[in-house]
């Protein structure tokens, strides 16, 4: 088995195991949400994807599904149906050179908001961590369409997240456990929102105050390998 098949392999487990991660941390349950990395090996350009309506603990590596970045669910690779979703992964990976994973779910606290038509304002400063002074809310479309994907990938205009609205969230990394902690950071500031929201409307940062903290995020943390 040469190199690209066995990194191939090894990415497909990495979906599952980031899509059961997901429920297991509460952000997802069930079927819901989807999970995809982007695939480039040999000839092949493209992004692997969860299949559609398949429970994660039941999913094997031969289930993923992967598809070329310039097709749609027909030209898939395997003998799965993709995700229903699979236009706003592919549409979301042709305009971000940077996404390398896309998790979303259909977390609580998040879908709560999204329901209200509601992003997330500058209430905390770690709103910040999603690339913005904000997490905006996408408008409603039919789950599966490309009017869909076009509100996400507008959402996600200098974000690396957006809520969906009356739906969920989506969460946008270079790698899966980046995609995957973001998926969980936008949760946890759903739910203080929400807690939040419980009591009065909260104060928000001012906008210069969110630029000096996108700026000081430009060097937090460590430093890739």
């Amino acid at each position: 088995m040469n190199a690209a098949a066995v990194d191939e392999r090894a990415l497909r487990e990495a979906v599952i195991a980031t899509a059961r991660e997901m429920n297991a941390l509460g952000i997802n349950r069930g079927k819901a949400g989807n999970v995809s990395a982007r695939l480039r090996a040999g000839a092949f350009d493209g992004y692997l994807i969860t299949p559609t309506g398949m429970p994660y603990a039941e999913i094997a590596p031969g289930d993923v599904v992967a598809l070329p970045q310039d097709g749609g669910a027909d030209a898939a690779r395997g003998p799965r149906l993709p995700s229903s979703e699979w236009r706003f992964h592919r549409d979301i990976y042709r305009a971000r050179p940077d996404a390398g994973a896309i998790v979303h779910t259909h977390a609580p606290f998040a879908t709560s908001l999204a329901c209200l038509g509601r992003g997330i304002p500058a209430f905390h400063y770690m709103v910040a961590v999603a690339g913005g002074k904000d997490i905006r809310c996408a408008p409603y479309a039919t789950f599966g369409t490309q009017v869909l994907s076009d509100h996400a990938v507008a959402a996600l205009e200098g974000r690396t997240a957006c809520l969906l609205a009356n739906h969920g969230m989506i969460a946008v990394g270079a790698s899966l456990p980046k995609a995957l902690a973001l998926a969980v950071e936008v949760e946890t500031l759903a739910e203080m929102y929400w807690r939040a929201l419980q009591i009065g409307e909260p104060a928000l940062l001012p906008d210069a105050e969110m630029d000096v903290v996108l700026a000081r995020f430009r060097t937090y943390g460590q430093p890739d390998a």
